[in-house]
């Protein structure tokens, strides 16, 4: 019937604790292992969703960051409600699971002693959706780059824009591209790291417009969904399509980097601007 005895639970939980299943090759691993490999599967190399703060804490140095304008939260315009319940208790919902206010954790810190400004996307926040506190966070991360000359780096991690908001979470768009086209004016360099997933308004703005675009392997980088897609254009698209392998192929994307190497390779690309 489908009862679980105390014994069972207590089981279940002691199993919950030691291990993590990965998403793509469904095999168990230890969950120390899986953090200690920053969530990449040693079985398949499938890459999981890391939140924010631990993608910041493997990509600057240590004690280095300082988080710019935290206080920043949803707003809700449209007082959105649908069958699911209200906009409002949803985002107080995932604020309390999170501890973030917002889709995006921006802030200052150093990659091998350069000196940037960060923004890192997380997607347990309603799906890291670009809202107009998410747009105004990336705006301001911007506008901080621009007046102290930082390189900017954004790490994406989106299903797109958050339609709870209506017209305005739309207006983030063209909000994050302007701020980040005003950069080069000051030939203040813009690293857009792509992660799984990237998708809808936030790969169709401020997500493939860096100066150096790279992705981790195996990322779902796209707008549409391929049904969509397909059914538009009546034609079977390849395998491998809206994977970061084959934007690589066809010129959208300027790099593939493993995880692992996503720090060196920033501080390369930084390194050749600052000669």
């Amino acid at each position: 019937m489908g009862w679980f005895t105390k014994n069972d639970k207590e089981e279940q939980k002691v199993h919950e604790d030691l291990w993590v299943k990965c998403p793509q090759c469904n095999k168990h691993v230890f969950k120390e292992d899986w953090h200690n490999s920053h969530s990449v599967c040693p079985n398949c190399g499938c890459y999981g969703k890391l939140p924010a703060y631990e993608r910041i804490s493997i990509t600057l140095d240590p004690g280095t960051f300082k988080e710019l304008n935290d206080a920043i939260y949803p707003a809700d315009p449209l007082h959105f409600v649908d069958a699911k319940g209200s906009y409002r208790d949803r985002v107080e919902e995932v604020r309390k699971s999170t501890g973030l206010n917002e889709a995006i954790v921006t802030g200052t810190g150093k990659i091998n002693d350069i000196s940037v400004v960060v923004g890192v996307m997380d997607f347990r926040f309603l799906g890291g959706s670009l809202g107009s506190g998410t747009g105004e966070k990336i705006l301001l991360a911007a506008n901080y780059s621009y007046d102290h000359h930082l390189p900017l780096i954004i790490f994406a991690a989106s299903g797109g824009a958050r339609m709870h908001e209506g017209m305005l979470s739309l207006m983030q768009m063209a909000k994050t591209c302007a701020a980040i086209a005003r950069l080069n004016t000051r030939k203040v360099p813009y690293i857009s790291v792509l992660t799984d997933p990237t998708t809808g308004g936030v790969s169709a703005s401020f997500a493939m417009v860096g100066d150096i675009n790279i992705a981790e392997p195996g990322a779902l980088i796209g707008f549409a969904g391929r049904r969509v897609i397909e059914q538009t254009i009546k034609h079977k698209l390849p395998d491998n399509f809206q994977t970061a392998e084959y934007l690589l192929e066809h010129g959208f994307i300027d790099a593939i980097v493993p995880r692992s190497d996503i720090r060196k390779v920033i501080t390369q690309i930084l390194s050749s601007y600052n000669r």
